[in-house]
């Protein structure tokens, strides 16, 4: 069982080893989980996954695998040895009452009362029964069944929930498919980001050093001797250019995510804002645009080779906005934006584009295949795949 669980996980993308196969086994020797598929999920996923931005690779492995066998607490052993056939629980209509008629409707006295009762039922009923208060079936205001009301009792069969109001869900499913590719939030952008780590210590000797404490009051014979270190800090270096307004109002709330996950990772981080392309200027206030722009030649001249450089735009514009003089809608700009992208891109080592716009609309915009073409191909989707793969190519 275990090893093709094991290749499984491997199928969709997780790099496991033998040696954590190995490690599964012996902690299910020891009894950490058993007979409990919620223990083994939570035992396998401690084990097998090294990184929090695989989860939801592990999540789709683990539900494809299991699929079909849901843990269902106190329902599970009820379960095997009953079948409901699949018509006692057909959607011909559903219960719609008035708040009077369902203050009329009582609850059972608890989940034990509900479990014992639905096995007494289960026992006796025959038939299919619909609009009922007593038997399992639909429509009614019986504790058992789907698509009708009742102040608690064990939803079978329905799909998704209505009144939420179920205490127990027979065919109840644990685990949710993932995709690597849906919206991301500040907390999964700032776990990706955690991949450009370069750690280094700078600063004040403020942070006791454990290990070379422990060092230089061995050598002594045991006389205390205390030695500091600076505090280690992210010693990689990013400045990330955001294109703001027009289209890109559209992505305000996943591009302010982006910018806090990158702001709390980082310390030597510098931003700067552009709209559409990059041209002469760029500026950093908003509020004070117009006053406070800022040469695009002494962005260059002002940061080393060794910044990281990430353009967050959806390329969306007018095709002469990026390969004509004067294409710009806002100035007029005396060199084509590709020339102010090449500038860049061929200053800094480590370059990427970060997308929002859907990748699969990214073939209908001229303007997008032509700033791909400028990056080299390294444009990504603002994605936490997309995201993940722009660190890999600036690490």
């Amino acid at each position: 069982m275990l090893i093709d669980f094991f290749f499984t996980l491997r199928r969709y993308g997780l790099k496991v080893s033998p040696r954590e196969l190995l490690d599964c086994i012996n902690a299910l020797n020891h009894g950490l989980a058993f007979s409990n598929l919620d223990a083994f999920y939570e035992l396998s996923k401690t084990i097998f996954v090294k990184d929090e931005t695989q989860y939801d690779k592990f999540d789709r492995a683990f539900a494809d695998y299991f699929r079909g066998i849901e843990d269902i607490d106190y329902l599970s052993q009820l379960k095997k040895n009953t079948d409901l056939p699949e018509d006692w629980l057909r959607k011909e209509f559903e219960k719609h009452l008035t708040p009077e008629q369902k203050a009329e409707i009582e609850a059972m006295g608890g989940l034990d009362k509900l479990i014992d009762t639905l096995k007494q039922r289960l026992a006796e009923q025959q038939k299919r029964h619909a609009g009922g208060n007593k038997w399992v079936g639909t429509g009614g205001t019986s504790p058992f069944g789907a698509y009708g009301y009742n102040p608690e009792g064990v939803r079978i069969g329905q799909d998704g929930s209505r009144q939420r109001r179920a205490v127990k869900v027979w065919d109840k499913r644990q685990y949710r498919n993932l995709d690597a590719d849906s919206e991301i939030s500040s907390r999964t952008m700032q776990l990706a980001l955690k991949k450009l780590r370069k750690f280094a210590r700078s600063g004040a000797s403020d942070q006791l050093d454990l290990n070379e404490t422990i060092a230089a009051t061995a050598k002594q014979g045991g006389m205390l001797d205390v030695k500091m270190a600076p505090e280690r800090h992210n010693a990689v270096n990013v400045i990330m250019l955001f294109d703001i307004g027009g289209s890109m109002d559209d992505y305000i709330h996943l591009c302010e995510q982006l910018f806090s996950a990158a702001h709390s990772e980082f310390k030597h981080l510098e931003f700067f804002y552009f709209h559409n392309c990059v041209y002469e200027h760029v500026w950093q206030d908003n509020s004070r645009r117009e006053a406070s722009l800022i040469d695009t030649f002494k962005l260059i001249n002002r940061f080393g080779k060794d910044y990281r450089l990430i353009f967050v735009g959806d390329a969306t514009m007018g095709p002469y906005e990026i390969t004509y003089s004067g294409g710009s809608v806002e100035h007029w700009n005396s060199e084509p934006g590709a020339s102010w992208l090449q500038r860049l891109t061929n200053h800094f080592d480590k370059v990427a584009w970060l997308n929002p716009q859907p990748q699969e609309y990214w073939p209908y915009y001229q303007s997008i295949g032509i700033i791909e073409g400028a990056m080299d191909g390294r444009m990504y989707p603002l994605t936490l795949a997309g995201l993940s793969n722009a660190i890999k190519n600036l690490s």
